[in-house]
C-alpha cells in the first residue's frame, strides 16, 4: 500500500464554452475499472444527444489501468489530453468525461487539445483534491485518573484522536502516520509512566485536502 497519494474528492462538474461549443468535465473518483466504465456510461447516456462524449482514466496504485477514448473527435485530440492532465496532477483512481456540444467553429487539432485539457484541468479543480494519507490506528487502554492528561497531551501534538471509549478502563484510539508507530508508543508510555496498555490495530487511509 502507497503511504499516500493523490486523488479526487468525489465527484465533480465543470462547464465552459469556448469558440460555442459546450465543454462540460465530468469527474468521479473510480477504484476499479468497472465503476469507471460505468461512470462513462452513465454520462453518455445523460448526454446522449451531445456531439462527443471523450474520457480517460487511471486507475491502481502504479496507474495499472490506463486507457482514453476520443469518442469520434481526431485521433489523439481528446482522450490522450484529458489522460494527461491526470498524470501531470499526479492523480490516482479518477475518471474523467468531457461532453462537447459542437458550436459550428472548428478548433483545429491543436485547438481540440488545448480546450479538452483545460475543461478536464477546470473540472478538477471545481472537484478538488484529496491527500490520501495511510495511517495506523493505535489503542492504548488508562485508568481513568490518567484521561485528562492524556486527553490534553493528544490535543497538543500532531497526533489525531479518533475515539474515546468510556468502559471499566478508558480506551483511547488515535490516528499515527505509518512509520511513526514506535515513536508514538514510546511518546505514550512515557505520557502514562508506563501504566498504559496499547496495542496497534488496523492501518487505513485518512484524507486532507490538496490545494489544485
Amino acid at each position: 500500500m502507497l503511504n499516500s497519494y493523490l486523488t479526487v474528492k468525489g465527484e465533480g462538474e465543470y462547464e465552459m464554452v469556448i469558440q460555442k461549443s459546450r465543454f462540460i468535465a465530468h469527474v468521479k473518483r473510480t477504484t476499479t475499472e468497472e465503476e469507471a466504465q460505468a461512470f462513462i456510461q452513465h454520462i453518455k447516456k445523460t448526454h446522449n444527444n451531445a456531439t462527443h462524449n471523450c474520457s480517460a482514466y487511471l486507475i491502481g496504485e502504479q496507474d495499472n489501468i490506463q486507457k482514453a477514448n476520443d469518442d469520434g473527435e481526431p485521433s489523439g485530440t481528446a482522450g490522450v489530453p484529458m489522460l494527461e492532465v491526470l498524470k501531470k496532477k499526479q492523480l490516482k483512481d479518477t475518471t474523467v468525461v468531457v461532453t462537447r456540444y459542437f458550436g459550428g467553429i472548428k478548433l483545429g487539432a491543436g485547438g481540440l487539445i488545448r480546450a479538452y485539457g483545460q475543461t478536464v484541468s477546470e473540472g478538477i479543480n471545481a472537484t478538488g483534491i484529496v491527500e490520501r494519507k495511510l495511517m495506523t490506528e493505535i489503542q492504548t487502554n488508562i485508568y481513568y485518573t490518567l484521561l485528562g492528561k492524556v486527553e490534553n497531551e493528544i490535543r497538543s501534538s500532531n497526533y489525531i484522536l479518533k475515539k474515546i471509549n468510556y468502559l471499566e478502563n478508558v480506551q483511547v484510539i488515535v490516528i499515527v502516520e505509518r512509520g511513526e508507530e514506535e515513536s508514538f508508543i514510546e511518546w505514550m508510555t512515557n505520557l502514562t509512566s508506563g501504566k498504559g496498555t496499547i496495542s496497534v490495530h488496523n492501518q487505513l487511509y485518512i484524507e486532507v485536502n490538496f490545494p489544485s
